[in-house]
């Protein structure tokens, strides 16, 4: 059982972001990721939609061996994640929670950006993240419409991403923010064009690095974690267009070492993710 791959979904490539850090900080892991790109993006989808997607892949992701199941979507996990633990009680699940904690502790203005969508601020995780942590913060919040769809396509630094970006970020620039949170999977990929756009004197929080920290700790309070010599290998899925999906890792600059990698395409069939 320990060497059981790590399942982890996302709405579409956003959930990669995780990926590459749970690969970073435990690669002798194997990792199967199935990115539901027949339904990106997820932000504008009804709660019940999204919840169903995210238990079919779930049962998808855990008939393929997984031991842990990481919801690498911040929609999703404000969706689904209480859902999919009640029902799946057995199951080690680490769901995406945005970063409030840590930019309300280290703030000096006092004044903090959120990126995230809709789905996301108007969920009970991020109401119960604000209420425990950000009392004293003022946050400046965006739904960024449009970013999801610009990273989807491997655009990160053109010209369109760049309007939707400088639409958000400069009135909180104005405002007084010295911290912006990623509240979605997808965001880090743009850190650098955000990065551009704030300047150096304004931290940029990406999540990843914390949600992989909380998938070892988890792996080892269950008894899961793999051999320090086993060889992790890593299977990307698509419920979309399979050469689409692959020819977006290098635009991505996923770092993940190419012959360890396999990718393949799944469909949804009868309500069901199927291989």
């Amino acid at each position: 059982m320990s060497t059981a791959p790590i399942g982890i979904f996302d709405s579409g490539v956003g959930g990669l972001s995780v990926l590459c850090e749970i690969r970073q900080q435990y690669p002798y892991e194997s990792v199967i990721y199935l990115a539901d790109q027949a339904h990106v993006p997820y932000g504008p989808r009804p709660v019940e939609e999204v919840r169903r997607f995210s238990e079919e892949i779930t049962r998808f992701l855990l008939s393929r061996g997984a031991k842990l199941i990481v919801v690498a979507c911040n929609t999703a996990s404000a969706a689904a994640l209480r859902h999919l633990r009640q029902i799946f009680p057995q199951v080690p699940f680490v769901g995406m929670e945005p970063a409030v904690k840590p930019a309300a502790e280290t703030t000096t203005t006092g004044k903090v950006g959120v990126l995230a969508t809709s789905a996301t601020f108007q969920g009970e995780l991020y109401a119960s993240v604000v209420e425990r942590f950000a009392n004293s913060v003022m946050l400046l919040q965006s739904t960024c419409p449009g970013l999801v769809e610009q990273i989807e396509a491997g655009n990160l630094r053109g010209k369109e991403t760049a309007i939707i970006l400088e639409g958000a970020l400069k009135p909180m620039l104005a405002a007084g923010i010295d911290t912006v949170v990623l509240g979605c999977t997808h965001y880090p990929f743009a850190i650098p064009l955000i990065e551009e756009i704030v300047g150096p004197g304004v931290r940029v929080i990406d999540p990843a690095p914390a949600i992989a920290r909380q998938v070892g700790r988890l792996l080892e309070q269950h008894g899961l974690r793999a051999p320090a010599d086993s060889a992790g290998t890593i299977t990307l899925l698509t419920t979309g267009e399979r050469d689409q999906f692959a020819s977006l890792l290098p635009t991505l600059e996923i770092d993940l070492t190419e012959d360890m990698i396999e990718v393949d395409a799944v469909v949804w069939e009868g309500g069901a993710v199927r291989d």
